[in-house]
């Protein structure tokens, strides 16, 4: 939310809580006047339960006090009110006059599209979103995709809202599928079969063929898969802080360092040789073992160390998010359990679990990758639809819907196309600006410019959603919820399109004064678009 409009909806809250107090209600300590947005146009700008929220407790009708407070608000109302009304049960409505938006306008000129929407949520928290994580043992699926265009987008989310995000990917260099990686490249590097449970694929003839004959195939075929996976996510603008090795956190000695804590307050135990985790006492299903009868660890228990690695770096008031596959959704309370186990708040891990993606051309499921023979190659997508669609279409939905994802919609220079609805509404607007700067337009500073002439509805309705950009990051980062910025972006293109047909700004016929403030408008929208695209990874392209 701009500043401009904080100082509103203040104004409003006190307003009404003057009218309670004026009305003989008796409020309690800490009493604040609910503000929200109506789901309804008709209802006004803003709408408040006050009346409803505090009848009972006077004795009251909420109807008949939301009609008195309305009246007093009425007679006292602020040059930016144009009328106070009731509606329902009780609920206080209030229609705003122009003048708001036209302060919302030079609000987001004066931010830019460096500073517009910025919000104080995080107060420096320091929080280390991990996400991808994929095994070093081939390219990155599309699959993974998804994942990545969601953690990359909530990181920059919570960058915008105040917080200290740190982008961190987990590297799984340890365990039977290294083995099984380095033995198939081994393999087929001297012309053998890949061994019984190896992986296949294009992939693994083609980085056997490069690798030297003297290397060690395991840290080679390491390093081959992650320089792969390192470049087709920097194609998407996904880049991360750390890449953190699971190998060398074992050999540094955390684990059995984990061990230790873990037995020193009591939450693990031996039963028929292998090491117990008491989870069940923290919400899991069933207690986990965490070392083998075979002295073998599972899964789980570099996993514990690493998260309690984390939550040192962290701190005591920080935050861990982890982007995880619809294959982990049975892992989360385990984690959750072993983090309670320790003494640490598991409320600190978030995991937000994806759901598997559809990729379709042309209504017809797309086949597996050549390659890589038993999947779909996010290098694939990306070289196919474009970074930038890439993006936008993983990030259309919530991340607990399966969506499915049109190759041939996703690519084509056609309006039906989310992302390109979008970006074409930002190139429109520099084009308006460019043929200004073309026919000699000179531009004044904002003070000197009568934003009071913006009262078409066109424009009025391009400042409204405007208006709405810093509620809706500070919404996406605190609901983890990109996807509500794509939906605010695709309403806020819509506008700028509805006013690109129907107003004209240079020209002539065009009032001097009347083309001075929309170009200031046009500016206003160019940064709404190019903050909520950047928010989500995705260029602002000044053509299309």
């Amino acid at each position: 939310m701009s500043q401009f409009m904080a100082d509103i909806r203040i104004s409003l809250a006190d307003a009404l809580r003057a009218a309670l107090i004026a009305a003989g209600i008796d409020l309690p300590a800490g009493f604040q006047a609910g503000l929200e947005r109506p789901a309804r146009r008709e209802h006004g700008d803003w709408s408040s339960n006050a009346a409803l929220a505090v009848a009972k407790g006077a004795g009251r009708n909420p109807r008949e006090l939301a009609s008195e407070l309305a009246a007093r608000l009425e007679e006292h109302r602020s040059e930016h009110v144009a009328e106070v009304s009731v509606a329902g049960p009780g609920f206080i409505n209030f229609r705003l006059a122009p003048s708001w938006l036209h302060g919302v306008v030079a609000d987001a000129v004066a931010a830019g599209v460096q500073g517009y929407g910025r919000q104080s949520l995080g107060g420096g928290r320091t929080v280390i979103v991990e996400f991808v994580s994929a095994n070093p043992t081939g390219p990155v699926h599309a699959g993974h995709g998804r994942g990545a265009a969601y953690g990359d987008a909530v990181a920059r989310l919570l960058a915008w809202c105040g917080y200290d995000v740190h982008r961190e990917f987990y590297i799984n260099d340890r365990g039977t599928q290294m083995d099984l990686y380095a033995a198939s490249l081994a393999a087929v590097s001297v012309g053998q079969p890949v061994p019984e449970g190896g992986y296949n694929g294009q992939y693994i003839v083609d980085w056997s063929a490069e690798m030297p004959g003297e290397a060690d195939p395991r840290q080679w075929g390491r390093e081959r898969a992650l320089a792969d996976q390192r470049e087709v996510l920097g194609s998407m603008a996904v880049e991360f802080d750390t890449w953190f090795s699971e190998q060398a956190l074992v050999d540094s000695g955390a684990i059995d360092d984990t061990l230790a804590a873990l037995d020193a307050v009591g939450a693990s135990y031996e039963s028929n040789g292998a090491l117990w985790l008491h989870s069940s006492d923290h919400g899991d299903d069933k207690d986990r073992v965490l070392v083998k009868s075979d002295g073998e660890y599972t899964y789980l228990l570099p996993d514990i160390a690493y998260h309690r690695d984390k939550l040192d770096r962290v701190g005591p008031q920080g935050l861990l998010i982890n982007v995880w596959g619809a294959d982990h959704h049975g892992y989360v309370a385990r984690m959750k359990a072993a983090m309670a186990a320790l003494g640490c708040d598991p409320d600190r891990l978030e995991v937000v679990v994806t759901q598997l993606v559809r990729l379709e051309r042309d209504g017809e499921e797309v086949r597996l990758s050549k390659r890589t023979g038993d999947l779909i190659e996010l290098r694939d997508v990306v070289d196919e639809v474009g970074a930038d669609a890439t993006r936008f279409t993983y990030l259309l939905q919530s991340m607990d819907t399966a969506p499915t994802f049109d190759l041939a919609m996703a690519a084509a220079q056609v309006m039906d196309n989310p992302v390109f609805y979008v970006q074409m509404a930002h190139a429109r607007v520099c084009s308006i600006a460019a043929r200004a700067r073309a026919d000699g337009v000179v531009r004044p500073s904002i003070q000197q410019v009568d934003l009071g002439l913006l009262v078409h509805e066109r424009e009025l309705e391009i400042m409204r959603q405007l208006s709405m950009l810093g509620e809706v990051i500070a919404a996406a980062a605190s609901e983890r919820a990109p996807h509500r910025v794509t939906a605010w972006l695709r309403d806020f293109a819509a506008a700028v399109h509805g006013f690109y047909h129907d107003c004209y700004v240079v020209g002539s016929g065009i009032p001097p004064d009347l083309t001075q403030a929309r170009l200031v408008l046009i500016d206003a929208a160019r940064v709404g678009l190019a903050v909520g695209l950047g928010t989500l990874g995705v260029s602002a392209p000044e053509a299309m």
